[in-house]
C-alpha cells in the first residue's frame, strides 16, 4: 500500500504547549525524543491511532503528525479497513483515518521508517511550492494559532480546519 501525504502538523517538543513532550519525557512520549526517522504512535481520545514521524536530534523531542493522505496504491485494502462506502478522498483524510487505512496501530510505536521496515517513508513526486499552504493546527486547545499545519491547497484529502472549542489565545511561534 502507498499513500502520498497531503497534510501534516509540526510539534516542537518541550517548547510547544500542544506537544505530548511539552512537560518532558515520559514512557508514553519517549519515542518523540529521538532518534529521527521513527514513528510515534498514540491513541487519540481512546478512539483512533495517530502517527507522527520523529524529526529531531536524538534527545530533543519533535515530531510531525501525519494528518491526511491520498491512497496511491492499495485502495482495495484501504477500503477494506475503512469501509466499502467511504469515498476515495476520505480513505486517509484525518489522522485516525490515515492510520486505519494503512493498518497502523500502537504496535508500530517506535517503528523504524527506513526502507525495508514494515512501514517506510519514501520520497514521492515533488510538490510545487505554490500548492503548499501553511496555517493553524486543527483541533488543539493549546498553541492552536501557531502556523504549524502544512497542506496541499485544494486537495480533497486534506481535512477541514476545526478550531477546538477549548482553544484559548497563546503566545509563540
Amino acid at each position: 500500500m502507498s499513500i502520498a501525504i497531503t497534510e501534516t502538523e509540526a510539534y516542537s517538543g518541550t517548547a510547544d504547549p500542544a506537544s505530548h513532550a511539552y512537560r518532558g519525557r515520559t514512557p508514553r512520549n519517549a519515542v518523540m525524543f529521538g532518534p529521527a526517522g521513527h514513528l510515534y504512535v498514540y491513541r487519540s481520545h481512546g478512539l483512533h491511532w495517530c502517527a507522527n514521524v520523529v524529526t529531531g536530534t536524538d534527545g530533543i523531542a519533535s515530531a510531525i503528525l501525519i494528518r491526511a493522505g491520498r491512497v496511491i496504491e492499495g485502495e482495495d485494502l484501504a477500503r477494506k479497513r475503512r469501509g466499502e462506502r467511504v469515498e476515495s478522498a476520505r480513505l486517509a483524510r484525518g489522522p485516525g483515518n490515515f492510520c486505519q487505512a494503512l493498518g497502523i496501530t500502537g504496535e508500530h510505536n517506535g517503528a523504524d521508517l527506513l526502507p525495508g521496515a514494515s512501514v517506510t517513508l519514501s520520497e514521492g513526486e515533488p510538490v510545487p511550492t505554490a500548492l503548499i499552504r501553511i496555517g493553524p493546527r486543527v483541533g488543539v486547545s493549546k498553541a492552536h494559532d501557531w502556523q504549524h499545519r502544512f497542506y496541499l491547497a485544494g486537495d480533497p484529502t486534506v481535512s477541514a480546519y476545526r478550531l477546538s472549542p477549548r482553544a484559548r489565545p497563546s503566545a509563540g511561534a
